[in-house]
């Protein structure tokens, strides 16, 4: 039997880690994707890493009670990929994706289906799956997506010690493929009986003058407390207890120990930030009914949005798993931003 290498893509860690990369925020609705190409480009490496032909990938994903969207129909159309999906909970969660990445790899290694595995994954809970794996002979690969520093983004280190290796989806792949969506902005009409697209010059100016002023200088960045030109306010004084301790999920210690909100360490500092940052991506790309969905349905926070605040936080922290206080704190400053922002 020849041999041959699969691939085990985590869709939700290889998408928010992608829109990460690119858009500064782990909001996947912030970017725009081509799927064919990045399918192609995590083959290829696939083969050269193993030096192995490909058998299949395996696409693993979340769908409202299991049924594909449209977008995962057409992933599943594509050639060599096979498409997993899990569900999302009554609490907005995903179920099912990690069991169903798990046991996969634990039967097609018993079955001898591949001789390398790679996983396009970060999450914890695969470790034993892993270790599981690798008894029946079979080598593990994670792939990581690269952070804009180049380093893997958010690999557990428990999969990390348990891989055979870990290394980074080649940048290219993720920078061709995956782009920060902008939302158009409205050209006004002009004049009756003046062409489309050309500027009148203001009285007294010369022609060479309004051809000059056509130059549209770059577009201004917003820093990451800088949202519609203005910068929030002041947290207000936490309802939260004296102290606040996170820990490590890497670690089990405590990564953050926060007396009040003062600090360049504090908490409500990170939170600010995350919350400015993914409101900044929102307002560009999302079209005016979807804002106007996510008013009506105020003070819930779409599943969406909410899993990219908190998966941002948790990065920013470098904490795995935040606790209460800091949840509620995260939802409550995403609302006072966005109407500060309004």
């Amino acid at each position: 039997m020849r041999s041959n290498c699969a691939l085990y893509v985590d869709a939700g860690y290889l998408l928010a880690s992608a829109a990460t990369r690119v858009s500064g925020t782990s909001l996947r609705n912030g970017v725009h994707v081509e799927y064919g190409p990045l399918v192609d480009g995590l083959i290829k490496q696939a083969e050269e890493l193993s030096g192995l032909p490909l058998l299949r990938v395996h696409w693993y994903d979340s769908a409202k009670d299991g049924v594909p969207d449209a977008q995962q129909g057409r992933i599943g159309e594509l050639a060599k990929v096979k498409l997993r999906l899990g569900r999302f909970g009554v609490d907005g969660q995903q179920k099912g994706v990690d069991l169903r990445i798990g046991l996969d790899l634990v039967t097609h290694a018993r079955n001898a289906a591949a001789d390398v595995f790679l996983l396009v994954s970060g999450d914890d809970d695969l470790t034993e799956a892993v270790e599981e794996a690798q008894v029946h002979g079979v080598q593990v690969i994670v792939l990581g997506v690269p952070h804009s520093s180049g380093r893997p983004h958010g690999v557990s280190r428990h999969l990390v010690r348990a891989a055979d290796e870990l290394t980074t989806i080649h940048a290219a792949t993720i920078d061709d493929t995956v782009m920060k969506k902008e939302r158009p902005v409205p050209v006004p009409a002009p004049p009756p009986g003046e062409p489309a697209g050309q500027q009148r010059p203001a009285a007294g100016e010369r022609p060479a003058a309004a051809a000059a002023a056509r130059v549209v200088p770059a577009p201004h960045v917003p820093s990451p407390l800088d949202l519609a030109g203005k910068r929030p306010h002041p947290p207000a004084p936490p309802v939260a207890p004296a102290a606040v301790l996170a820990y490590s999920g890497a670690t089990g210690q405590p990564s953050h120990i926060v007396g009040g909100y003062a600090g360049p360490d504090d908490v409500a500092e990170h939170v600010s930030a995350v919350v400015t940052n993914l409101l900044t991506s929102l307002r560009k790309s999302a079209a005016e009914e979807d804002l106007e969905a996510l008013l009506r349905g105020r003070p819930s926070i779409p599943r969406e949005i909410d899993k990219a605040l908190l998966l941002d936080l948790s990065d920013a922290l470098g904490v795995y798993d935040l606790n209460d206080t800091v949840r509620f704190e995260l939802r409550h400053r995403f609302w006072e931003l966005y109407d500060e922002s309004a």
